[in-house]
């Protein structure tokens, strides 16, 4: 297919071709969009690409308008509304996508949703979008659309008064580029970022490649409060009994866990040159513009070393790459964390390509978050289809984890914070979208200040890096394909299936304080011992290839998602 450059207005009209797919009203909009003096050849360019020269994606109108205003109650983005509902938490699945199976396949409705913080305002960075396309658009399309958009942005600021609040927020960037850039991560969850006008969001909108917009916001870490404290952490997660005296400060663990494993610390960096990671730390990326290579925060560092370091690790002996999304004073951007999502992606599957030796695999852990982020979820959920075993830090606000993100990312482990007493911690989030507890409140570790720096600290930002550690600790011990034990024919465990045999083997129902439809899971080592109960959970069923289990967990969710819907239709549930 050749593509051409075109003036605004046959611009306009491909980008809204095969009008008999858009309902009434928004047929209006496309009508306010598209410049009057063009109208009169919009029925030629229809005509022109109703017979295949431009790609399509045709759905029900309808049926697709009708359920988005009931779903997702899309609205008309203007200045007087900050953004639409979708912070409501109204997702049934728990994947950030709305309305789907957790992969970003959920009915499209003919103009595409706008998400925004409308339940944290403060939050939305102003004029700044993430644009995600559907599924299997192919590459000469998306460039198309983004030279299309960048030149109809041009066009719309140019008719702005000087002083429209736009300027201010793209003051210092180059009004010529208003795409800052584009994520790919393993073609599963493809899209951009940049500054447009409120039309030209209305615009985009209307693409028949676009599945949703997402107004960019901004993202916090999850840590509450500092003293001084003892590392029980450890201790707790190696014991199935509460803590005592003669146990408090024991870590039980095997001393070759960790070994061949690369662990992502999704955060403000790490302080790669700490003396307790015995030099296995590295920095990968820094993703902030104008940012440098070191962690000025303290917080990653911190969460590295409960995931790897000598003294405060779970996992002594993995690799720890420092991915930096967030600046000195522990903030960013809903679109950088995207892009560090993107980088531990992509850096996992060239490992798993060129075939590293002594390599087992890769987690990740994220402590941070902010409002419900359709576009982070989704993007959690395609790097764990990619193979990365992922923990995110369930939130401090004492409210439904469901509401916030990457908290509700349906395949990753989403992490709560417990205390020395085995209570959850007062400020951890909680909910159905909570997977397991770990120790998140007064925990030592790994600092900045110096080569030697420790410090307490508490959160689901603590507990969340303990899961993460544990996960590098569990992939690190797998067995080998010729064991009884092994978890596949073909390749290592799946991250489905290590999730599901890490909440199963915790500790049951030993927590207070577990809010209703919460699960009440401590995560749990094996004390250093064998660990042939925790690799035979649900053997026979593990015992089929990796492709085979991501089908069949593919059609659960299928199966799950249209049975629900029955069910709430039905008033059964």
């Amino acid at each position: 297919m050749k593509l051409e450059k075109t003036s605004l207005v046959s611009l306009a009209t491909i980008s809204v071709a095969s009008s008999f797919l858009i309902p009434a009203d928004e047929r209006m909009l496309r009508d306010k969009l598209v410049p009057q003096h063009g109208k009169a050849g919009a029925d030629a360019e229809h005509a022109k690409h109703k017979g295949g020269q431009h790609s399509v994606v045709k759905h029900n109108s309808a049926k697709h308008h009708k359920q988005s205003r009931k779903q997702m109650r899309v609205h008309k983005h203007d200045d007087s509304d900050s953004g639409s509902d979708s912070d409501s938490g109204s997702d049934s699945d728990g994947d950030g996508d709305g309305d789907g199976d957790g992969d970003g396949n959920y009915e499209s409705p003919a103009i595409a949703p706008l998400y925004s913080q409308s339940l944290h305002p403060q939050n939305i960075i102003p004029h700044r979008y993430i644009i995600t396309f559907k599924k299997d658009v192919a590459p000469e399309e998306i460039d198309f659309h983004q030279q299309s958009i960048n030149e109809l942005q041009q066009q719309s600021i140019a008719q702005l008064p000087h002083d429209h609040p736009y300027f201010n927020s793209v003051e210092g960037l180059d009004l010529q580029q208003p795409i800052i850039d584009s994520f790919n991560i393993n073609s599963l969850l493809q899209g951009y970022i940049g500054y447009f006008t409120d039309d030209v969001i209305d615009f985009i909108r209307l693409n028949p490649l676009v599945q949703f917009v997402e107004q960019d916001s901004t993202v916090n870490i999850n840590e509450f409060d500092t003293q001084n404290g003892a590392p029980w952490g450890l201790a707790r997660i190696s014991h199935r009994e509460r803590l005592n005296l003669g146990s408090f400060n024991k870590y039980l663990f095997d001393d070759k866990a960790g070994e061949g494993v690369t662990a992502y610390v999704i955060d403000t960096g790490v302080n790669v040159e700490h003396n307790d990671f015995e030099g296995r730390a590295s920095w990968g990326k820094t993703i902030p513009n104008n940012d440098e290579d070191l962690d000025g925060n303290g917080h990653g560092t911190h969460c590295a070393g409960t995931i790897a370091s000598k003294h405060y690790g779970v996992a002594k002996n993995a690799n720890v790459v420092a991915v930096k999304v967030l600046r000195s004073n522990g903030s960013g951007s809903m679109s950088d964390v995207l892009k560090g999502v993107e980088y531990a992606t992509a850096s996992h599957l060239a490992d798993v390509k060129n075939k590293k030796s002594g390599f087992k695999g890769s987690t990740a852990n994220m402590s941070l978050g902010g409002g419900k982020s359709p576009s982070l979820d989704l993007a959690v959920n395609a790097a764990v289809k990619a193979g990365i075993h992922f923990a995110v830090a369930a939130g401090n606000e004492n409210q439904d984890a469901c509401n916030t993100s990457p908290a509700s990312a349906k395949y990753a482990i989403t992490v709560g914070a417990s205390t020395l007493s085995d209570d959850r911690a007062y400020f951890s989030n909680w909910g159905k979208c909570v997977d397991v507890f770990a120790p998140g409140l007064n925990i030592l570790s790994t600092y900045i200040g110096s080569d030697d720096a420790t410090a307490t600290l508490s959160g689901t930002s603590m507990a969340s890096p303990h899961v993460a550690g544990l996960l590098s600790y569990f992939l690190s011990l797998q067995p080998e394909q010729d064991s009884e034990f092994a978890t596949s024919r073909k390749g290592g465990i799946t991250p489905a299936q290590l999730k599901k045999r890490l909440i199963s083997y915790g500790t049951k129902d030993i927590l207070l304080d577990i809010p209703e439809l919460t699960p009440n899971v401590l995560v749990f080592n094996g004390a250093g011992q064998d660990l042939s109960d925790f690799w035979n959970i649900s053997k026979p069923a593990d015992l089929e290839s990796n492709e085979v289990y991501k089908n069949l967990d593919l059609v659960g969710d299928v199966l799950y998602d249209q049975f629900t819907g029955i069910f709430k239709k039905m008033n059964l549930l």
